[in-house]
């Protein structure tokens, strides 16, 4: 039986440096996509960190699941949906679409999850004031994003490049919500079988149709090395601890800090103009995340604040 979520202070940490790390990951990927082909790019980053994680994972004992329950079905599909499938359609759109785009694509992760949870996840039922949270942080994300979040880029292709990052979104929120459910398990193990399941799936894809690896630059090598260290291996972990513990719909706040420190990255360490309008969709961003978990914040504070006995 699955425990209901539990949202603590370690929780909070872990979604802020996550939309931090994904936030800089759009910025690596544009940078990779120079000096490499989309379905390649993804390959690589999975390939390399699936080898670490399994390192690690092996390291640790090597176990999976922890009772006797198991369910290697949706572990499986968690693997490719959290991974493979999302990395290649990214990569793909990312070639046709706007960067605002994207960033709304990932921010409607959110509203994805929702209904799903609600469905599928014990504890996790949409609330009138969870529901309006994330509209009002969807809404801060649009500001953000400005006319650049729909404006056409001119490519042809670009409708198609649009689907890709929307059915991006739809599989991260759907792997959400099958790694909650999975029964006990080991998050070391999870977080390394996915990503083997997701090599598995997109390194014969790459080759099927882009042709044999490329040799690209050290530069672009390096590029790939740090996507599949941190935002990949690390990150992919630090997502599971959130997701067995806090919930799927918490995890899906992530979405809306990505477009922000995105945009914040872009100020500090590209030079690129600040705008007031920023100020504004960050205060609608935060105001969104805290509507949508004003339980969970109170039950925290009141822990912190009562005595112990």
């Amino acid at each position: 039986m699955q425990t209901p979520p539990e949202i603590t202070p370690a929780s909070w940490g872990m979604v802020a440096t996550l939309g931090l790390i994904w936030g800089a990951t759009f910025l690596f990927i544009e940078l990779a996509l120079t000096g490499i082909t989309p379905f390649w790019l993804a390959a690589g980053r999975i390939g390399f960190a699936a080898l670490l994680a399994v390192a690690i994972w092996l390291w640790r004992g090597g176990r999976v699941f922890t009772t006797p329950e198991t369910s290697w079905g949706p572990l499986i599909l968690s693997g490719v949906l959290n991974s493979a499938i999302p990395f290649m359609l990214l990569s793909w759109g990312q070639q046709t679409v706007t960067s605002g785009f994207a960033g709304v694509s990932m921010a409607s992760v959110s509203l994805m999850v929702l209904p799903l949870a609600h469905l599928f996840v014990p504890g996790e039922q949409i609330t009138l004031r969870r529901l309006i949270g994330l509209i009002i942080g969807f809404v801060g994300v649009t500001v953000l994003l400005g006319g650049q979040a729909f404006v056409s880029s001119g490519d042809p292709m670009e409708p198609f490049g649009r689907l890709a990052c929307v059915g991006a979104a739809a599989c991260y929120a759907c792997s959400s919500v099958l790694v909650r459910r999975l029964p006990p398990i080991d998050p070391f193990g999870l977080a390394a079988l996915a990503l083997v399941f997701g090599a598995l799936l997109v390194v014969p894809t790459a080759w099927a149709v882009e042709g044999p690896p490329p040799m690209p630059d050290t530069d672009i090598l390096l590029i790939i090395a740090i996507l599949g260290l941190v935002p990949t291996a690390g990150a992919n972990l630090m997502r599971i601890l959130v997701i067995r513990s806090a919930g799927p719909v918490f995890m899906s706040l992530v979405g809306y800090q990505v477009p922000m420190w995105s945009v914040i990255l872009g100020i500090v360490i590209l030079g690129e103009p600040f705008k007031p309008v920023l100020l504004i969709a960050m205060g609608l961003i935060l105001i969104g995340m805290f509507i949508s978990q004003w339980g969970a914040l109170k039950r925290l504070f009141s822990r912190r604040v009562t005595p112990s006995s």
